[in-house]
């Protein structure tokens, strides 16, 4: 245990992040610096709260199964080199997960069952920004090759880390990635002011010289086809995301102005590198955000920078609680009030409405028709006399994802779907095809970075099986059917 009285005599405290009037001005992350440095000051404290319990539930509460209370009691001891490694041993990308998990450990704390929980996400940012600052992270190259050769399709968080796992196997790996440049979501879909992109090239960097391979620009299912890949590679892997975008429709959907949320983010996230040609822009627009989850979030703080007069939020389900309800009790992740950093910044948000009509003005959205609405219990009906109409020239659909892509790779492969439209595969990771395997949202479906993370390692584990006939020794977090249990 690090600090035996740290979880009664040391309060919660995490980093402030820059005031608000500075940080709507740029793009910058919301927090002076990086947000590890910012907690430098109070990280040690903070980690000597960890109770060290005799069964750690973060641990359940982490689909990684992160270390927690070890890293944190090194932290304590200012074993900063062994902590790191305590806290790589499970998680290939903390730097990625520090910024952008919502940190269910937290909400699994033993410590939170009756005052505030340990800062973990704090505690693992800090460590890996500190371990980069001081030059700790470095390349880890294998000893020997396999001459076994894997293909891996897509290079976000799931691609990402079965590509760096494999690589460290032993095995030669390229990574196809259709965008222009790699990452996946963490290079377009995330804005800058929740992870600057040089905390995402600098890991790349280290897998680059650990001996992966990238090649973006790359169209997997035109320019080099399904066939091809399964006669260059000994396994392939499909880590291809959920990005088949939830619709809404309703009359008045086809009008200009409406554009799904993650065709918005991209090219804003693009125009910082240069122009973009008819760029979707919120400057001096009225704007409405329909759904509520980070996405919408994310829709949210990129509006208010690029000069929105006003940003409303939209969300079917009621307002949540800002306590625990009795029905989700520790140490499930409960679904209560939080307030994003996008959040502080501006914008309104409206629960329990639904979007029953666009209307527009020469062709281009001019409002929204809502009602307010009751439910769930009821399937959200309307309330009589709710019905208003509201401004927006604007509208960003950040409802979710229905699975992946099925044409393409997909049906090149022939691999097999399941009822929910995604990737079928076995306990293994692997598809109904015989050396395919997938990992990530296109076999979990939409999820969070740490489940991504998470299926990358555990998917490597089973391609590494698959190649070299035994049981491979990478570790394997979580298999395919605890979905149902674990989600």
């Amino acid at each position: 245990m690090a600090d035996p009285t740290g979880f009664m005599t040391t309060p919660r405290e995490v980093a402030e992040r820059r005031p608000v009037a500075q940080r709507v001005e740029d793009w910058n992350e919301v927090y002076p610096g990086t947000p590890g440095i910012a907690l430098l000051p109070i990280i040690v404290k903070q980690a000597g709260r960890c109770m060290d319990c005799g069964i750690p539930f973060c641990h359940n509460g982490c689909p990684l199964a992160n270390l927690i209370p070890e890293w944190n009691d090194l932290l304590w001891r200012d074993e900063w080199q062994d902590a790191l490694e305590r806290l790589h041993a499970t998680n290939n990308f903390p730097e990625f997960t520090g910024r952008l998990c919502p940190a269910p450990c937290e909400t699994a704390c033993v410590e939170g069952i009756n005052r505030d929980p340990v800062t973990i996400k704090n505690v693992e940012v800090a460590l890996i920004d500190k371990g980069w600052a001081d030059r700790r992270v470095t390349p880890q190259v294998p000893d020997w090759h396999t001459l076994k050769t894997v293909a891996v399709v897509g290079s976000g968080p799931a691609g990402l880390a079965v590509a760096q796992q494999l690589t460290r196997a032993g095995h030669t790996v390229v990574v196809y990635e259709r965008a222009d440049a790699i990452g996946g979501l963490l290079r377009y879909g995330i804005p800058n002011f929740k992870m600057e992109k040089s905390v995402l090239d600098r890991r790349l960097k280290q897998m680059v010289l650990e001996g992966t391979t990238f090649k973006p620009s790359t169209k997997v299912g035109s320019d080099i086809t399904g066939e091809q890949l399964l006669e260059r590679f000994d396994a392939v892997v499909l880590a291809i995301g959920s990005t088949r975008p939830r619709d809404l429709p309703v009359p008045g959907r086809e009008l200009d102005g409406i554009h799904q949320a993650m065709e918005y983010l991209t090219q804003a996230t693009k125009a910082l590198k240069g122009q973009v040609p008819g760029q979707i822009s919120a400057e001096g627009k009225d704007v409405i955000v329909i759904g509520g989850g980070d996405t919408s979030n994310d829709c949210l703080g990129t509006a208010l920078r690029q000069g929105a007069r006003s940003v409303t939020q939209l969300e079917i389900m009621p307002h949540p609680p800002a306590e625990r309800p009795a029905s989700q009790p520790w140490p499930t992740y409960p679904m209560i009030y939080r307030i994003a950093s996008a959040n502080e910044e501006g914008g309104e948000r409206l629960y329990s409405v639904n979007t029953s009509e666009f209307l527009g003005e020469n062709g281009q959205v001019s409002g929204l028709r809502i009602v307010e609405v009751e439910g769930p219990a009821t399937r959200f009906a309307p309330i009589e006399g709710t019905e208003r109409v509201i401004p927006a020239q604007l509208v960003l659909l950040a409802m979710g994802f229905l699975g992946p892509e099925a044409d393409g790779v997909v049906s090149q492969l022939g691999v097999e779907l399941d009822a929910r439209g995604n990737i079928s595969r076995d306990d293994h990771y692997q598809t109904s095809v015989p050396g395919v395997f997938a990992c990530g949202d296109a076999g979990r479906g939409q999820s969070l970075i740490v489940w991504a993370i998470a299926e990358g390692r555990s998917c490597a584990n089973g391609v590494d099986t698959f190649l070299s006939g035994e049981e491979s020794i990478l570790p394997r977090p979580i298999n395919p059917s605890d979905r149902q249990v674990l989600a």
